[in-house]
Protein backbone atom coordinates (compact mmCIF):
# COMPACT_ATOMS: atom_id res chain seq x y z
CA UNK A 1 0.00 0.00 0.00
CA UNK A 2 1.32 3.12 -0.51
CA UNK A 3 0.93 6.32 1.48
CA UNK A 4 0.00 9.28 -0.84
CA UNK A 5 -0.32 11.37 2.32
CA UNK A 6 0.65 11.95 6.13
CA UNK A 7 -1.14 14.37 8.28
CA UNK A 8 -0.41 15.33 11.86
CA UNK A 9 -3.61 14.66 14.03
CA UNK A 10 -4.32 14.65 17.80
CA UNK A 11 -0.27 13.24 18.53
CA UNK A 12 -1.42 10.47 15.98
CA UNK A 13 -1.22 10.34 12.27
CA UNK A 14 -3.88 10.60 9.11
CA UNK A 15 -2.60 8.44 6.28
CA UNK A 16 -4.29 8.24 2.63
CA UNK A 17 -3.09 5.28 0.81
CA UNK A 18 -3.57 3.42 -2.34
CA UNK A 19 -3.12 0.62 -3.91
CA UNK A 20 -3.71 -1.55 -7.24
CA UNK A 21 -6.82 -4.00 -5.95
CA UNK A 22 -6.77 -7.53 -7.71
CA UNK A 23 -10.16 -7.90 -6.13
CA UNK A 24 -11.96 -5.15 -7.68
CA UNK A 25 -9.53 -5.19 -10.91
CA UNK A 26 -8.86 -1.32 -10.48
CA UNK A 27 -7.17 1.19 -7.82
CA UNK A 28 -7.99 1.89 -4.25
CA UNK A 29 -7.76 4.63 -2.31
CA UNK A 30 -8.23 3.96 1.90
CA UNK A 31 -7.51 6.60 4.77
CA UNK A 32 -6.05 5.08 7.95
CA UNK A 33 -5.59 6.99 11.57
CA UNK A 34 -3.50 5.49 13.74
CA UNK A 35 -3.51 6.59 17.27
CA UNK A 36 0.15 7.80 19.16
CA UNK A 37 -0.26 4.23 21.47
CA UNK A 38 1.12 2.91 17.79
CA UNK A 39 4.32 4.37 17.83
CA UNK A 40 4.95 4.59 21.42
CA UNK A 41 3.59 1.35 22.70
CA UNK A 42 4.51 -2.38 22.20
CA UNK A 43 0.98 -3.70 22.73
CA UNK A 44 -1.24 -4.13 19.70
CA UNK A 45 -3.50 -1.55 18.26
CA UNK A 46 -7.08 -2.12 18.01
CA UNK A 47 -8.73 -1.55 14.64
CA UNK A 48 -12.27 0.00 13.79
CA UNK A 49 -13.37 -0.63 9.73
CA UNK A 50 -15.51 1.95 9.15
CA UNK A 51 -17.88 1.81 6.26
CA UNK A 52 -19.55 5.21 4.99
CA UNK A 53 -22.96 6.02 2.79
CA UNK A 54 -23.95 6.96 -0.37
CA UNK A 55 -22.29 9.49 -2.28
CA UNK A 56 -19.44 9.20 0.41
CA UNK A 57 -15.69 8.34 0.00
CA UNK A 58 -13.14 7.38 2.19
CA UNK A 59 -12.69 11.15 3.80
CA UNK A 60 -15.82 12.38 4.79
CA UNK A 61 -15.62 10.46 8.39
CA UNK A 62 -12.26 11.78 8.63
CA UNK A 63 -13.22 15.13 8.16
CA UNK A 64 -16.74 14.76 9.59
CA UNK A 65 -17.13 12.70 12.21
CA UNK A 66 -15.31 14.47 15.43
CA UNK A 67 -13.72 10.87 16.24
CA UNK A 68 -10.17 11.33 15.97
CA UNK A 69 -9.27 12.88 19.26
CA UNK A 70 -11.27 10.23 21.22
CA UNK A 71 -9.60 7.67 19.11
CA UNK A 72 -6.22 8.63 20.71
CA UNK A 73 -7.43 8.65 24.04
CA UNK A 74 -8.60 5.61 23.94
CA UNK A 75 -5.48 4.41 21.79
CA UNK A 76 -7.97 2.91 18.48
CA UNK A 77 -7.08 2.71 15.07
CA UNK A 78 -9.71 3.63 12.20
CA UNK A 79 -9.80 2.21 8.55
CA UNK A 80 -12.35 3.93 6.28
CA UNK A 81 -12.15 2.61 2.35
CA UNK A 82 -14.12 3.91 -0.47
CA UNK A 83 -17.50 2.88 -0.88
CA UNK A 84 -17.43 2.18 -4.24
CA UNK A 85 -14.75 1.15 -7.44
CA UNK A 86 -13.22 4.73 -9.24
CA UNK A 87 -12.10 5.01 -12.47
CA UNK A 88 -12.81 5.65 -15.93
CA UNK A 89 -13.29 1.93 -16.89
CA UNK A 90 -15.43 1.40 -13.91
CA UNK A 91 -19.04 0.74 -14.56
CA UNK A 92 -21.26 3.75 -12.90
CA UNK A 93 -25.10 4.28 -13.41
CA UNK A 94 -25.88 5.43 -16.98
CA UNK A 95 -28.22 8.29 -15.67
CA UNK A 96 -25.59 9.75 -13.27
CA UNK A 97 -28.16 8.80 -10.41
CA UNK A 98 -26.36 8.86 -7.06
CA UNK A 99 -27.92 5.81 -5.29
CA UNK A 100 -25.71 3.52 -7.72
CA UNK A 101 -22.45 2.58 -9.13
CA UNK A 102 -19.45 5.58 -7.92
CA UNK A 103 -20.35 5.96 -4.32
CA UNK A 104 -22.93 3.52 -4.21
CA UNK A 105 -21.06 0.08 -3.75
CA UNK A 106 -23.58 -1.19 -1.31
CA UNK A 107 -20.65 -3.56 0.28
CA UNK A 108 -21.73 -6.41 -2.13
CA UNK A 109 -20.47 -8.69 -4.77
CA UNK A 110 -21.71 -8.32 -8.16
CA UNK A 111 -22.85 -10.71 -10.61
CA UNK A 112 -24.27 -9.03 -13.21
CA UNK A 113 -22.93 -6.49 -16.27
CA UNK A 114 -21.79 -4.17 -15.95
CA UNK A 115 -20.58 -4.57 -12.52
CA UNK A 116 -19.28 -7.96 -11.61
CA UNK A 117 -15.81 -6.84 -13.18
CA UNK A 118 -14.71 -4.24 -10.55
CA UNK A 119 -18.18 -4.14 -8.06
CA UNK A 120 -16.44 -6.71 -5.68
CA UNK A 121 -16.59 -4.90 -2.12
CA UNK A 122 -17.66 -7.58 -0.22
CA UNK A 123 -14.67 -9.19 -0.98
CA UNK A 124 -12.63 -6.10 -1.52
CA UNK A 125 -13.33 -5.37 2.15
CA UNK A 126 -12.85 -8.47 4.11
CA UNK A 127 -10.44 -10.55 1.74
CA UNK A 128 -7.90 -7.93 0.90
CA UNK A 129 -7.92 -4.64 2.22
CA UNK A 130 -7.89 -5.58 5.56
CA UNK A 131 -5.32 -8.15 5.19
CA UNK A 132 -3.44 -5.95 3.01
CA UNK A 133 -3.58 -2.88 6.26
CA UNK A 134 -2.78 -5.59 8.82
CA UNK A 135 0.29 -6.99 7.01
CA UNK A 136 1.58 -3.39 6.23
CA UNK A 137 0.46 -2.03 10.35
CA UNK A 138 1.23 -4.97 12.47
CA UNK A 139 0.62 -3.67 15.16
CA UNK A 140 -3.07 -3.33 14.50
CA UNK A 141 -5.50 -5.91 15.43
CA UNK A 142 -9.24 -6.00 13.75
CA UNK A 143 -11.67 -5.82 16.51
CA UNK A 144 -15.19 -3.98 15.28
CA UNK A 145 -16.66 -2.37 12.78
CA UNK A 146 -19.16 0.20 12.39
CA UNK A 147 -20.78 2.23 9.67
CA UNK A 148 -23.49 5.41 8.49
CA UNK A 149 -25.95 4.61 6.43
CA UNK A 150 -25.11 1.81 3.17
CA UNK A 151 -22.22 1.85 5.06
CA UNK A 152 -24.20 0.80 8.16
CA UNK A 153 -25.76 -1.91 5.94
CA UNK A 154 -22.23 -3.15 4.89
CA UNK A 155 -20.90 -2.73 8.54
CA UNK A 156 -24.11 -5.06 10.13
CA UNK A 157 -24.11 -7.65 6.88
CA UNK A 158 -20.21 -8.10 6.53
CA UNK A 159 -20.28 -8.50 10.51
CA UNK A 160 -22.76 -10.51 10.45
CA UNK A 161 -21.55 -13.17 7.29
CA UNK A 162 -17.66 -13.06 9.05
CA UNK A 163 -17.85 -13.13 12.70
CA UNK A 164 -14.59 -14.90 13.31
CA UNK A 165 -12.86 -11.37 12.14
CA UNK A 166 -14.66 -8.84 14.56
CA UNK A 167 -15.96 -8.64 18.18
CA UNK A 168 -18.23 -6.33 18.09
CA UNK A 169 -20.68 -4.20 15.15
CA UNK A 170 -22.07 -0.94 15.24
CA UNK A 171 -24.20 1.72 12.79
CA UNK A 172 -25.70 4.82 12.92
CA UNK A 173 -29.12 4.81 10.85
CA UNK A 174 -28.29 1.91 8.61
CA UNK A 175 -30.53 0.28 5.78
CA UNK A 176 -31.64 -2.48 7.84
CA UNK A 177 -33.66 -4.52 5.68
CA UNK A 178 -32.60 -3.77 1.95
CA UNK A 179 -34.92 -6.53 -0.32
CA UNK A 180 -37.50 -4.12 1.08
CA UNK A 181 -36.75 -0.44 0.41
CA UNK A 182 -36.73 1.44 -2.60
CA UNK A 183 -32.21 1.78 -2.32
CA UNK A 184 -31.70 -1.82 -1.73
CA UNK A 185 -34.58 -3.10 -4.65
CA UNK A 186 -32.88 -1.05 -6.88
CA UNK A 187 -29.40 -1.38 -6.26
CA UNK A 188 -29.53 -5.25 -5.66
CA UNK A 189 -31.67 -5.71 -9.24
CA UNK A 190 -28.31 -3.78 -11.24
CA UNK A 191 -25.83 -5.54 -8.93
CA UNK A 192 -27.75 -9.07 -7.96
CA UNK A 193 -30.41 -9.93 -10.40
CA UNK A 194 -33.71 -10.73 -10.13
CA UNK A 195 -33.23 -13.43 -7.78
CA UNK A 196 -34.21 -12.23 -4.33
CA UNK A 197 -32.62 -15.46 -2.72
CA UNK A 198 -29.13 -14.01 -3.73
CA UNK A 199 -30.95 -10.71 -2.29
CA UNK A 200 -31.06 -12.41 1.18
CA UNK A 201 -27.40 -12.88 1.60
CA UNK A 202 -26.53 -9.26 1.70
CA UNK A 203 -29.80 -8.17 4.14
CA UNK A 204 -29.18 -7.96 7.80
CA UNK A 205 -33.06 -8.68 8.80
CA UNK A 206 -32.18 -12.28 6.65
CA UNK A 207 -28.53 -12.64 7.97
CA UNK A 208 -29.86 -12.27 11.95
CA UNK A 209 -32.33 -15.04 11.07
CA UNK A 210 -29.08 -17.61 10.03
CA UNK A 211 -26.94 -16.19 13.02
CA UNK A 212 -24.69 -19.23 14.66
CA UNK A 213 -22.25 -16.91 16.15
CA UNK A 214 -24.44 -13.80 18.29
CA UNK A 215 -21.74 -10.35 18.00
CA UNK A 216 -22.80 -7.60 20.05
CA UNK A 217 -24.57 -4.94 18.08
CA UNK A 218 -25.31 -1.65 18.58
CA UNK A 219 -27.53 0.75 16.53
CA UNK A 220 -28.74 4.84 16.38
CA UNK A 221 -31.20 5.86 14.68
CA UNK A 222 -32.22 9.40 14.89
CA UNK A 223 -35.97 10.04 14.65
CA UNK A 224 -36.32 12.95 12.89
CA UNK A 225 -34.41 11.14 8.96
CA UNK A 226 -36.15 11.41 6.31
CA UNK A 227 -35.26 7.91 5.04
CA UNK A 228 -36.41 6.83 7.95
CA UNK A 229 -39.85 5.21 7.31
CA UNK A 230 -39.15 4.45 3.83
CA UNK A 231 -35.77 2.87 3.47
CA UNK A 232 -34.22 2.20 6.94
CA UNK A 233 -36.96 0.43 8.50
CA UNK A 234 -35.22 -0.25 11.93
CA UNK A 235 -38.52 -1.31 13.34
CA UNK A 236 -37.63 -4.90 11.06
CA UNK A 237 -34.73 -5.05 12.78
CA UNK A 238 -36.09 -4.90 15.97
CA UNK A 239 -38.97 -7.41 15.02
CA UNK A 240 -36.72 -9.85 13.46
CA UNK A 241 -34.04 -9.92 15.95
CA UNK A 242 -36.55 -10.18 18.98
CA UNK A 243 -37.87 -12.93 16.82
CA UNK A 244 -34.48 -14.95 17.27
CA UNK A 245 -33.47 -13.99 20.73
CA UNK A 246 -30.76 -11.68 18.75
CA UNK A 247 -30.07 -9.13 21.62
CA UNK A 248 -29.67 -6.00 19.73
CA UNK A 249 -29.48 -2.37 21.49
CA UNK A 250 -31.40 -0.24 19.18
CA UNK A 251 -31.76 3.54 20.24
CA UNK A 252 -33.28 6.04 18.80
CA UNK A 253 -32.76 9.59 19.03
CA UNK A 254 -35.23 12.33 19.11
CA UNK A 255 -34.50 15.65 16.77
CA UNK A 256 -31.28 13.89 14.82
CA UNK A 257 -31.83 13.52 11.62
CA UNK A 258 -29.63 11.40 8.90
CA UNK A 259 -26.44 13.96 8.86
CA UNK A 260 -22.77 13.67 10.16
CA UNK A 261 -24.15 16.23 12.92
CA UNK A 262 -26.32 12.96 14.30
CA UNK A 263 -23.04 10.74 13.88
CA UNK A 264 -20.39 13.30 15.81
CA UNK A 265 -22.67 13.46 18.78
CA UNK A 266 -22.94 10.08 19.19
CA UNK A 267 -19.48 8.39 17.92
CA UNK A 268 -17.71 8.65 21.35
CA UNK A 269 -20.28 6.07 22.07
CA UNK A 270 -19.75 3.64 19.29
CA UNK A 271 -16.00 3.76 20.37
CA UNK A 272 -16.44 2.80 24.16
CA UNK A 273 -18.74 0.10 22.82
CA UNK A 274 -16.50 -1.49 20.79
CA UNK A 275 -13.24 -0.83 23.08
CA UNK A 276 -15.53 -2.45 25.79
CA UNK A 277 -15.21 -5.53 23.86
CA UNK A 278 -11.99 -5.48 23.01
CA UNK A 279 -10.84 -4.88 25.86
CA UNK A 280 -13.22 -8.38 26.98
CA UNK A 281 -11.84 -9.99 24.05
CA UNK A 282 -7.74 -9.75 25.69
Amino acid sequence: MEVTLRQRAFEGEHLQLRHTSRVNNCEMKCALFLPPQYDFSDTKTPLLVWLSGLTCNEENFMQKAGALAYAANLGWAILCPDTSPRGEEVADAHDGAWDLGLGAGFYLNATQEPWKKHYQMFDYICDELIVSVLKDFPKLTLSGISGHSMGGHGALTIGLKKPALFNSISAFSPITNPINCAWGQKAFTEYLGKDKIAWSAYDTCELIKRANKHLPILVDQGAADVFLEEQLKPENLLKVALSEDYKITLDIHPGYDHSYYFVSTFINKHLDFHNHFYRDSL
